[in-house]
């Protein structure tokens, strides 16, 4: 193994021990980098991150600075002392353990473990402006923020106003849809018949879901944000919010326009309510056991008729409407795509885990949550996996995207190869009873399904480095992101992404040639 090898992979098992979502190399032969505090403010208030001194990379090579362990130690302590210091961070937020000197090769490096910070902490940045210090990351690397970003953080770290509770002046109830409150009445006795607020008239209704609130500090009442975008007629809400527009595509071919499309065209009153009511039929109505309405009542839901629903929900309740994005959902044939604008404010794995209810939009997730949507227990994203699990479809996948700012969530209703093969001996067993092969003979379940060599993943409790190695280069004979290779190989993505794909760059070839590019994807060399 050459010197190169054996810093690769000594760098790669530090970053895997802190599980660092980004990397940032950083020559250090000048002194300690001016530009480690923008990097610091991107990886706190994205992903998190690891920087390193004392390495430069450039077109998968490593160049080092050579530096000595006097050099780090100093660059330790500079740090330490710069970010107590106000003009330099606005946050301390890293430890004495976050912080590592680590010797390869006779060459001495510093890392520094970023961690993402929580909303009510954003924005961290640099020097005393929040205006001119903040940074987000992205493909490209760091960047600064607009003003508006800034403020949307600020807008998600007050934990007590949100943006959606605020009063809105010189608005009332005559800009509200009459049609679309009573539509919610009725569609909220159906769900709550036994509920006391079903007796009370319709202004006693809607201050009790916050639709009209009085401030308790100021003494102030009037027309809730939320009660605007949720009940309004139009024209009101595009004063209020001119970059307000909910949009639905239906796309047969990705290289067509859409087929139909539900979007502020004049012909409905174009509030968050009738948008949601129009739409969730029909992405209901798309998923293979159709859903029936009886009444405007539901007849029977499937878990992932309820993963739909949660997640349009969570789309509606989650996005920032500051933002100048639209929102947008995306109905193709082999799956539904969720657009909201905004960032996440969980973790990745926060929003996986599940459990703890963090939303933008309290005002509006308590009105989805009547309907029978917006779960606040922050079993949601639960929900949402639970439902596609059960159809043996691969699971949901979430990401973040930037200038705009979006989060996006893709349910594809292609079948999951990983999660539906067991090899057990020398027979390969499907889960549900779909298919069961055994010896010479093949038991087909309910549903036809063609089985090919090279589509299924054999999945051992014990493997290999030699059989794992057969196995991805066998499957990446097309072009495969480490998310597809970790799914089809039943390995962590982190494993598979910063261990095994690493030592196997001599049979497989990157297809963008850029460092850590977010979209990266390994085919087998021709």
């Amino acid at each position: 193994m050459t010197k190169h090898d054996t810093l690769r992979k000594k760098l790669q098992e530090l970053l895997k021990e802190k599980e660092s979502n980004d990397l940032e190399f950083k020559s250090a032969k000048g002194g300690f980098p001016h530009s480690f505090w923008e990097t610091y403010s991107s990886f706190a208030n994205t992903h998190g991150g690891a920087i390193v001194f004392g390495i430069k990379e450039k077109d998968n090579q490593f160049f080092l600075d050579g530096l000595t362990e006097e050099q780090v130690e100093k660059y330790k302590r500079d740090f330490f002392n710069a970010m107590h210091n106000k003009e330099k961070v606005n946050i301390p937020l890293l430890k004495e353990d976050d912080v590592q000197v680590e010797e390869i090769e006779d060459v001495y490096f510093l890392f520094f473990y970023v961690p993402r910070v929580d909303r009510s902490l954003r924005p961290v940045y640099c020097g005393l402006d929040p205006y001119t210090g903040t940074y987000r990351r992205d493909i490209e690397g760091d960047y600064h923020c607009t003003r508006e970003e800034v403020n949307s953080m600020f807008a998600d770290a007050n934990l007590t106003n949100p943006v959606d509770g605020r009063i809105l002046k010189n608005y009332g109830k005559k800009d509200l849809d009459s049609n679309s409150i009573k539509q919610y009445r009725r569609r909220f006795e159906q769900w709550n018949p036994e509920h006391v607020w079903n007796a009370l008239s319709e202004d006693e209704f809607l201050e009790k879901i916050n639709v009209f609130r009085r401030e308790r500090e100021t003494g102030e009442y009037g027309l809730t944000y939320a009660g605007l975008l949720m009940f309004g007629t139009y024209s009101a809400i595009m004063d209020a919010n001119p970059n307000f527009f909910p949009d639905y595509q239906e796309i047969q071919d990705v290289k067509e326009r859409w087929v139909n499309r539900i979007c502020p065209d004049g012909n409905w009153e174009s509030n968050l309510f009738q948008f949601y009511s129009k739409v969730l039929p029909i992405l209901q109505n798309f998923l293979p056991k159709p859903f029936v309405l009886e009444d405007s009542q539901r007849k029977t839901e499937t878990p992932a008729h309820i993963a739909i629903r949660e997640a349009f929900a969570n789309a509606l309740v989650h996005a920032d409407y500051t933002e100048n994005a639209s929102l947008n959902i995306y109905k193709y044939p082999n799956k539904i795509v969720f657009s909201n604008p905004g960032i996440m404010l969980v973790s990745l794995k926060q929003y996986y885990k599940g459990g703890e209810s963090v939303c933008r939009n309290k005002y509006l997730q308590t009105m989805f949550t009547f309907l029978g949507s917006a779960e606040k227990a922050g079993s949601g994203a639960d929900k949402i996996v639970h439902g596609w699990e059960k159809n043996n479809w691969k699971r949901p996948f979430i990401e973040e995207k930037t200038k705009p700012n979006k989060v996006v969530l893709t349910m594809s209703m292609e079948f999951d190869e990983k999660d539906n093969i067991v090899l057990k001996e020398d027979n390969i067993v499907l889960k549900e009873d779909n298919i069961v092969l055994k010896e010479d003979n093949i038991v087909l379940g309910s549903d036809n399904i063609a089985l090919q060599e090279d589509n299924i993943a054999l999945k051992k409790k014990r493997i290999s480095k030699e059989e794992l190695r057969e196995i991805i280069l066998g499957y990446c004979t097309q072009w495969r992101s480490v998310e597809e290779i970790s799914n089809f190989v039943g390995k962590k993505k982190s494993y598979i992404g910063n261990i095994v794909l690493p030592q196997l760059l001599d049979a497989l070839e990157k297809k963008y040639d850029v460092p850590h590019h977010p979209k990266q994807q390994y085919r087998v060399k021709e």
